[in-house]
């Protein structure tokens, strides 16, 4: 990478446009930056820095701070502008910051935000393309090319002395920070907080796993019961070893006992179901003698009932015997019972009919009747055409109703059709000024919305700059009393130090001893030491006061640095709560208070939700309109057809009306005068009907009068043929059916049950029971229900252990399940936590203590300390070596020691014990071998333009002479390395220089190339 053309505008102390083309000063390989203090040598370094990443290292990029210049006029605005080539590529990287800018009416300023600009030149045009405008597109470019964060450009590139010489004399923590910063170690901490969380998640699933395991432990200590006896249970926490190997032995110790728990109550029952099964059939035995016992005395007792009733069952069976007679008479009686039924309904039937005939045909035979029939039936068919027509007018009737109706019907839609017509503009005009006045309110809801985030953030804004106005005053107040307090420690201090100065003889006097060389003169003889006085000063009180001075200077500066971060949090805080527009009186920008905010988004919330509320209504709305278009269309449609309808419907009553006058002519022909046709027809049909049932009714009496007179006769034969003199003494010896099988059933019942009572009698068990002792089934029963009882006990005891004995073994199996997924559990937590304690410097393994992260920085330092050894050497004439060490010191870790070798002595030591000469060559060395390095991991991008920054002032003129020399040597790898120093000798031997001078109007940059006078 090497630097051609740097412009800057209004950018620090620079108040106007100062140009620097780096391609003339590189020209003699090394180049001096100088100018007074305070010029802005190292603002130039600042522009770079900016130009490349937007920013500026260190607190110059602090809260508060600003890069415009002060000297700059309110017109010209604050930029950098700097031409580089990279990676092969000439390009042009314009930056400007956010600033103030007068606006164009004059009155006031208004912000301008941060810009950015890429471009590249491109040879065969001769001119420059842009690439890119984008912050973040401008970044990603600039740091793949350049291949370095902007902490590490600013190491590398920028080379500031001092941090190597605070490298060189920090600890090796202090060391581990700075270095991480320049190589980007964050990922091997972030392996360490990786590894250390999966210890502890792992650490968390084997507690887990290990609480699962001391729940199924504690089930079985409530299933198991007495059944583990006198065994303790398992009584370790979760994560404590062996927990799962103490769970799964009790387990095994429960599962035996309830084992032979489950035998001894098998056994029981055993002996329980023998005793059962005897009192059992004890039981069976007793009840059965006393059933034979009780059958046979039932059997007694009515034998006996049958001997008291046997002259009943005698006189049964002769009443039997005359019904049996009389049965051979009853079809015959029936038959004459039928025929007698049958003529008593024919001729009732007849009679009835006869009274409904007129007086002339009261008395007239079937044959008669039936011819009348016969005639009536003709006329009635003459009737038949005149019937037709009278229907075909009926129906002309009804569909003329149906006619008016349906026109009673259109004319109630057309009337309801015209009136919503009418107001349908009216309607339509106020469903799209609702639908109008919701889509407004949507966008009103929305631009409200865009208005709230940003008026949020102002007011929240707004309340922390109230917060860092009074943190500020805070501040100041602890600033003036610090800096009080650094004064007096000051002038204590310098007083005690001026009063041991007067004392310093009296001081050196007391040192001396008779014989002893004098300090001052050498001489062995000390005639007039000076005496002491009561106001001399010893070492220790100095250096008491200078630790007080230097801690109070301390406190000072940490509050004026506190201040200077909360003014800048000030400043932007009221920046962000400004309104954007907003103006004092007098043009000045407008500081609105946290309250006036508050109700400014209150207000702005309200209207918001008012303005949503309405918007809601946009579909209801829509929807409303969209109803009432289609109604629209459903009422015009229902008007056309309706008006349709009425032209059919006159035309088909006329059509009608003709028709009807028709038959009306033609009913007038054969209407009788007498009601209608269908109501003549209806009077000749019912004379037909009766006519036709009397002479049926007259032929069914003659009918049934001769089958009675037959069923007379039938039944005076049979009475004689069975033995009765007349058919009434038949009658009464008959019985009915029902009676008679009453009887037949009680005389079959009395023989059915004496032959029951003989073949029990005669059964050998009941006579042989009866000759036996009376049973006793209830001390029987009593004896089986007490066996009963202790099987039912020696079963539950039995099931309580069998149940007691299968959860045992459930929850053994699944803590055998839950022990054998934590084995894995474990291993992997072993696993991790000794990974995780070995890359946190934390494990006996790790025997130096060495964290990952510096494990990884103790490797580039020894790679910087092998680049730096090599212009090291060359500066202190091969001296000096610096090597990297390990080793640990005290109860600190170990990784990032740094010592110096000294050729002369022979001896390793510590960097921190060089002095400030040597300090200063040797921090050079460290940060050219960090160039290198970084370069290199960067890959390879070459660095055509260093700058060193001050510590020239320590060197000797040889030791001067010999780091100009290898600075010098740089060049001849085709680099060009700029001083930046106010040391006067560096004029001398520097011939290009870039003078930096202060002027009242700002400071301005001028480029010497010839060389100057001593």
């Amino acid at each position: 990478m090497r630097l051609h053309r740097l412009t800057i505008t209004a950018f620090g102390p620079f108040g106007a446009v100062q140009e620097i083309d780096f391609d003339a000063l590189s020209t003699g390989g090394i180049f001096l930056l100088h100018g007074p203090t305070g010029a802005g040598k190292t603002s130039v370094l600042d522009a770079v820095c900016f130009a490349l990443y937007g920013s500026v290292p260190g607190a110059r990029q602090s809260p508060g701070t600003s890069l415009r210049s002060d000297h700059a006029a309110p017109g010209l605005l604050t930029e950098v502008v700097l031409e580089l080539t990279v990676g092969g590529r000439r390009l042009r990287v314009g930056r400007g910051p956010a600033q103030q800018r007068p606006k164009k009416n004059g009155k006031g300023f208004t912000p301008e935000r941060a810009w950015s600009e890429l471009s590249e030149y491109d040879p065969e045009t001769a001119a420059w393309k842009g690439l890119s405008r984008s912050h973040q597109e401008i970044g990603e470019e600039i740091g793949q090319l350049v291949g370095m964060s902007r902490d590490q450009f600013c190491q590398v590139v920028l080379l500031p002395q001092g941090d190597f010489a605070r490298l060189l004399r920090a600890d090796a923590e202090a060391r581990g920070r700075l270095l991480g910063r320049l190589f980007d170690t964050r990922r091997f901490a972030a392996v360490e907080e990786r590894l250390a969380e999966r210890r502890r998640a792992a650490e968390a699933r084997v507690r887990t796993a290990d609480e699962g395991l001391l729940a199924h432990a504690h089930r079985m200590e409530q299933a198991a019961g007495p059944a583990a006896g006198d065994w303790p249970p398992p009584r370790q926490q979760p994560g404590d070893p062996g927990l799962a190997a103490a769970v799964l032995e009790w387990a095994a110790v429960a599962r035996a006992g309830a084992l032979e728990a489950l035998d001894i109550a098998g056994s029981a029952v055993g002996a329980a179901e023998e005793r059962q099964r005897a009192a059992r059939i004890a039981l069976d035995a007793e009840r059965e003698l006393d059933r034979l016992q009780r059958r046979y005395e039932e059997a007694l007792d009515r034998r006996r009932t049958l001997d008291a009733r046997r002259p009943e069952h005698e006189r049964l069976r002769a009443r039997l015997e005359e019904a049996r007679r009389a049965d051979r008479v009853a079809p015959a009686l029936r038959l004459r019972e039928d025929a007698e039924r049958e003529h008593r309904t024919a001729t009732a039937r007849h009679h009835g009919l006869r009274d409904r005939l007129p007086a002339g045909l009261a008395d007239a035979g079937a044959e008669q009747l039936a011819e009348l029939e016969r005639r009536l039936r003709q006329d009635l068919g003459g009737l038949e055409a005149a019937r037709g027509l009278e229907r075909r007018g009926e129906e002309i009737t009804r569909e003329r109703a149906e006619l008016d109706r349906q026109a009673r019907a259109d004319d109630d839609v057309l009337h309801d059709a015209e009136g919503w017509l009418a107001g349908w503009e009216t309607l339509r005009r106020g469903h799209r000024e609702r639908l109008a006045a919701a889509q407004e309110a949507a966008t009103r809801a929305e631009y409200l919305a865009g208005r709230l985030e940003p008026a949020g953030a102002r007011l929240d804004a707004a309340r922390e700059r109230d917060r860092l106005a009074r943190t500020a005053a805070e501040t100041r107040e602890l600033l003036g009393a610090a800096r009080e307090s650094a004064n007096a420690a000051r002038e204590r201090w310098l007083d005690l130090k001026e009063r041991r100065l007067h004392g310093m003889a009296a001081e050196l006097a007391a040192a001396l001893a008779p014989g002893d060389p004098c300090a001052v003169c050498g001489s062995p003889e000390h005639p007039a030491p000076a005496p002491a006085s009561d106001a001399r000063v010893d070492p220790a009180q100095e250096e008491a006061a200078y630790h007080d001075h230097t801690r109070a200077e301390g406190v000072r500066s940490d509050a004026e640095r506190r201040l200077a971060v909360v003014t800048g949090a000030l400043a932007t805080a009221g920046e962000r709560a400004r309104t954007p527009g907003a103006e004092a009186p007098g043009g000045a920008p407008h500081d609105p208070t946290a309250a006036e905010l508050a109700d400014a988004v209150e207000e702005l919330e309200r209207a918001h939700r008012e303005a949503k509320a309405l918007a809601f209504g946009i579909h209801a709305a829509r929807e409303a309109l969209d109803r009432g278009e289609r109604e629209h269309e459903e009422r015009l449609a229902a008007r056309q057809s309706a008006e349709r309808r009425v032209v059919a419907r006159n035309t088909r009553r006329e059509a009608l009306d003709q028709e009807w006058a028709g038959l009306a002519r033609e009913l007038a022909k054969v209407h009788d005068g007498e009601g209608s046709v269908a109501e003549h027809a209806a009077r000749l049909e019912r004379r037909v009907r009766l006519l036709a049932e009397a002479a049926e009714a007259a032929r069914a009496a003659d009918t049934s009068a001769r089958r009675l007179k037959d069923a007379d006769g039938e039944l005076s034969d049979a009475a004689f043929r069975a033995g009765f003199d007349t058919p009434a003494a038949a009658v009464a010896d008959a019985r009915a059916d029902r009676e008679q099988r009453d009887l037949q059933h009680r005389a079959d019942a009395w023989a059915t049950e004496a032959a029951a009572v003989a073949d029990r009698l005669a059964e050998p068990d009941a006579r042989a029971a009866a000759g036996r002792p009376p049973a006793a089934p209830g001390a029987a029963l009593a004896a089986h229900d007490a066996a009963e009882r202790a099987l039912r006990v020696a079963g539950s005891a039995r099931d309580a252990a069998r149940g007691r004995r299968a959860e045992l073994v459930r929850l053994s199996r699944a803590a055998a399940a839950e022990a054998a997924g934590l084995g894995p559990l474990r291993r992997e937590y072993d696993l991790v936590a000794r990974l995780a304690g070995l890359t946190a410097g934390t494990s006996a393994d790790n025997e130096r203590r060495m964290r990952l992260e510096s494990y990884v920085l103790a490797a580039r330092l020894e790679q910087v300390a092998a680049a730096a050894t090599v212009r090291l050497r060359r500066m202190s004439a091969g001296r000096y070596t610096l090597v990297h060490s390990d080793a640990r010191s005290g109860g600190k870790r170990s990784g990032l020691g740094l010592h110096v070798v000294d050729a002369w002595t022979g001896t390793e030591r510590d960097t921190s014990t060089l002095s400030g000469g040597e300090t200063f060559f040797a921090s050079l060395a460290l940060a050219l071998g960090l160039a290198d390095v970084v370069t290199e991991e960067a890959g390879g991008v070459r660095l055509d333009t260093l700058f060193i920054d001050e510590g020239f002032g320590s060197l000797d003129e040889q030791t001067l002479d010999e780091v100009i020399d290898v600075l010098d040597s740089l060049r001849e790898q085709d680099r060009s390395v700029g001083i930046v120093s106010h040391v006067a000798d560096l004029r001398r031997r520097v011939p290009t220089q870039l003078e930096v001078v202060k002027e009242r109007r700002g400071s301005v940059v001028r480029l010497r190339t010839a060389p100057l006078g001593g």
